[in-house]
């Protein structure tokens, strides 16, 4: 049966600001081993068995940032060569649309008996094996036409996840692999988040598993349940898809959903348009090593805590620390005489918070977006699909960027009209469109581009190109931009 990763990546991750930002979400976070959350969900699916192409659906804006993140673990020695297909979102509309517009796509192209396995980007799994076998008795199910979802064995009464109940009783498949273990029930009902009596009463049953928003189903079979349950949002996605363009190429291929055809398409999750209408579900009880990395709390505990009960990463300095979680990131953070905090550094923020109220940092996210404060949306590190720029400094009238440029790359043709740009070659070389002219700058060389010229920046080398770009002018918003020519489509 051909099988389909979907990842499924978005959100805002607002729980692990100020590392997540609205344009570096929570799917991006590095792990301990230098892996982001994103790469392990990729990784996950495509080292199954029978897995014809990866989809990942996602915010058009961060494209080029997941093609880099694919591209630095696409040749690991467990990795065959797949497509990597993508469908991309002008702004987020929830699961249901999302899931819709992959379950066409795969239909149209594999047929309605391809499976897709829909995973998110930013939950972490540690068993790769149990997730194996937990996708092979799904996949079972999903040959009989089910609705399947994963459904994860509580260890503790958490009241931060929703909760499936299933029918013990009514066995639907078995582990393929001799245990006799059984794999597949049916669910009874799904439920929300509870309170503590609740969630102690659920996990005292036996019955309830925590709900992990991974599922797995037929393409066509979804494709019916929608029809029956929610046709608006499967007819409008329909029509989407139909005004949306596309590109194909070796190993890739993408859709842009059309932003005014998007917009029509009802805004629901998965959970409430399909799932929790459907008599079609099943459940898998998996025990996977699975979090939804949910918090400051979750991720720290990820890293081994010392003989204080701290758990750090980076340069730091302690003195009477006990039970706190301390990530420093470009500089040496020192704490004195404190228990029990989150401290979380990073070059344009720094968060201090009581690990009891880990959740509640969500509220400062939505405090700094409302404000439109760069601080929720960017870090001073901005990817672009050509490479990155890094605000060193800025004041009054001026603007340091470090520019780094990907071999072979190219900035747009353009012209900004209330700044003068600098710019110094600190490594590599750089092939520049200054007005007429053409020229070659060098390492340790530079040039000038005057208000109003137009100007284009190339790497031409097989090498990282790095430069400093130094603005002037009264006015230096990134929004000061004519551009004239551009090879990724941007206006």
């Amino acid at each position: 049966m051909t099988l389909i990763p979907t990842i499924l990546c978005g959100g805002a991750g607002s729980r692990l600001w100020p590392v997540s930002r609205e344009l570096h979400p929570k799917p991006f976070i590095r792990l301990a081993d230098g892996q982001s959350l994103l790469q392990k969900a990729w990784l996950r699916g495509a080292v199954l068995a029978d897995v014809a192409e990866t989809l990942t659906v996602t915010n058009r804006e961060l494209f080029f940032k997941i093609e880099d993140e694919y591209r630095e673990v696409a040749h690991t020695p467990d990795n065959k060569s797949l497509t990597n297909r993508f469908i991309l979102e002008p702004f987020g509309r929830n699961t249901a649309p999302a899931i819709a517009a992959a379950a066409l796509q795969i239909a149209a192209i594999h047929g309605e008996d391809a499976c897709l396995l829909v995973l998110a980007a930013d939950h972490l799994i540690v068993d790769q094996a149990a997730f194996a076998r937990a996708v092979a008795s799904a996949l079972q199910l999903a040959a009989q036409g089910k609705l399947v979802t994963f459904g994860i064995k509580p260890d503790l009464p958490e009241t931060g996840y929703g909760y499936i109940e299933a029918d013990l009783d009514s066995q639907l498949t078995q582990a393929g692999d001799g245990s006799g273990e059984r794999t597949g029930f049916p669910v009874l009902r799904f439920v929300e988040k509870p309170d503590l009596e609740k969630a102690r009463e659920y996990l005292a049953s036996g019955r309830f598993l925590w709900n992990s928003g991974m599922f797995c189903f037929q393409a066509g079979t979804l494709l019916r349940e929608m029809e029956k349950h929610c046709p608006a949002i499967l007819e409008t996605t329909r029509a989407c898809i139909a005004q949306s363009r596309s590109a194909e190429g070796k190993g890739f291929s993408q859709t842009e959903l059309d932003a005014n055809a998007f917009k029509q398409i009802p805004d629901d999750s998965i959970d409430y348009a399909v799932m929790e209408k459907s008599a079609n579900v099943a459940v898998v009880p998996c025990d996977i090593g699975w979090s939804d990395i949910g918090s400051w709390v979750a991720l720290g505990d990820l890293t081994p805590a010392n003989e204080q009960g701290n758990r750090i990463q980076g340069e730091v300095v302690l003195h009477q620390v006990s039970n706190c979680t301390i990530h420093s990131g470009d500089r040496l953070v020192g704490a004195v005489g404190i228990d029990g905090l989150i401290i979380i550094d990073t070059p344009d923020a720094l968060l201090v918070a009581d690990r009891s109220r880990a959740q509640d940092v969500k509220h400062l996210y939505a405090a700094l977006k409302k404000q439109d404060h760069p601080a929720h949306r960017l870090h001073r590190t901005v990817h672009r699909p050509w490479g990155t720029y890094t605000v060193l400094e800025e004041g009054q009238h001026f603007k340091i960027k470090r520019i780094e440029v990907k071999p072979g790359a190219s900035l747009s043709l353009q012209m900004h009209h209330h700044r003068s740009e600098h710019w110094v070659v600190v490594s590599g070389m750089a092939r520049v469109v200054n007005g007429q002219q053409e020229l070659f700058v060098h390492t340790n060389e530079s040039t000038y581009i005057p208000a109003g010229h137009k100007h284009r920046l190339e790497n031409p080398g097989m090498l990282p190109l790095v430069m400093i770009e130094v603005q002037s002018g009264e006015y230096l918003g990134e929004d000061d931009i004519v551009r004239f020519d551009d090879v990724y489509g941007r206006k």
